[in-house]
């Protein structure tokens, strides 16, 4: 069955010297998985809300992954509300699961708008004010589902600047057959490293440093070990720290479509390096090894700076969220100020999770917006 076009969405906005427009009651800013799976539960609520999208076309961060990435390679897609997520295949991943995102928003007519870049978010008389350029939007409650990916995290070592080779963050790897022939070190300790040298061990010479020792596992991830991660990291979010990597907790794993590369000892780690010259890295105790590029597999920040007005954060520079007794990945709700919902932050910061969070999302702005009412 073909899903129905979705219909044209007014765009409520303000320019200097216009008039105020209406009032909505909800803004959803992002539309990934988090944002639409939140979207899905507003509508159903009857809640009127816009969903401000940066990319200029469905599929959220998503599209922006490497061409080599497949679904058969991807560590799980959520169903979204009211639908089944792609099954794994040898198709990429990148043109797969926009696909997936474009039909679900045109058969449910989410309220989606693009595109449209976030600046930030103020406090005035009561209403969240949504800033994008010269657009505004006013709303009474908020919902941030921006994510991660255009937050990449590269860390400072002094001589970086001077190296002559390639350097690429994550974000941006344009997959093996680029880097043929040439010496490549990985840096980082999460899945996208093991990923990442994966595909360039039978194909160049590669390096993997990382700052602990990896921990391996060789068990299926089941539901109690993805419960004690995601409440781990439920923990240090409602004490307002910095969301911590999952990967710490669940461990790593070497799947079959990663066989080769561990025969080729690719997965042999060295210790972080001390500093980068124009043709390699050196450690403390003097030893050198010659690259040509380095793949920093660093992972990613929340991409909340547009929230920055708010004052959401706490002294120890996370945002800390209301917990939900029993449900650890539905904690979302900022503690200090109920208007505004984080759903793919913490403990929902996955793409196996944010279903669940943008349901409770999605009650909470409900309930926040009876209280108002009443």
């Amino acid at each position: 069955m073909q899903a129905p076009d979705t219909a044209r969405v007014p765009e409520p906005v303000l320019k200097a010297g216009v008039e105020p427009g209406p009032v909505l009651d909800a803004v959803v800013i992002g539309a990934g998985q988090a944002g639409l799976a939140t979207s899905y539960f507003l509508r159903g609520r009857g809640i009127d809300h816009l969903v401000l999208d940066a990319n200029p076309q469905p599929g959220g961060a998503w599209q922006h992954r490497w061409a080599s990435l497949t679904m058969r390679d991807v560590h799980g897609v959520s169903d979204l509300p009211g639908s089944s997520a792609p099954d794994g295949s040898d198709r990429a991943a990148n043109l797969v699961v926009p696909d997936y995102f474009d039909g679900y928003e045109r058969w449910h007519h989410l309220p989606v708008v693009r595109p449209v870049r976030v600046d930030r978010v103020d406090s005035e008389g009561g209403l969240l004010v949504v800033h994008a350029g010269e657009r505004v939007w006013r709303t009474r409650t908020l919902v941030n589902a921006t994510g991660t990916w255009t937050r990449p995290f590269v860390p400072y070592y002094p001589g970086a600047a001077s190296f002559r080779g390639e350097q690429v963050h994550t974000a941006r790897y344009p997959a093996a057959e680029h880097f043929r022939g040439r010496r490549v070190l990985v840096v980082g300790g999460g899945a996208s490293a093991v990923q990442h040298l994966g595909e360039l061990a039978p194909v160049t010479d590669t390096l993997w440093v990382t700052r602990r020792p990896p921990v391996w596992r060789e068990d299926d991830f089941d539901s109690a070990a993805g419960l004690a991660a995601v409440t781990a990291v439920e923990d240090r979010v409602r004490r307002g720290l910095p969301p911590a990597s999952v990967v710490s907790v669940t461990g790593l794993l070497v799947r079959p479509q990663e066989q080769e590369a561990a025969r080729l000892g690719a997965y042999d780690r060295l210790p972080m390096f001390e500093r980068i010259e124009p043709d390699g890295v050196r450690w403390a105790d003097g030893r050198f090894e010659r690259v040509d590029a380095i793949i920093w597999a660093t992972g990613f920040r929340p991409a909340v700076d547009h929230l920055a007005p708010l004052g959401l954060r706490s002294s120890s520079g996370g945002i800390a969220l209301v917990p939900v007794p029993g449900n650890v990945q539905a904690a979302t709700t900022a503690a200090r100020d109920p208007r505004v919902q984080l759903v793919g932050y913490g403990p929902s910061a996955s793409t196996l999770g944010v279903s669940r969070a943008g349901r409770q999302a999605a009650l909470a702005v409900s309930r926040h917006l009876g209280s108002v009412a009443a």
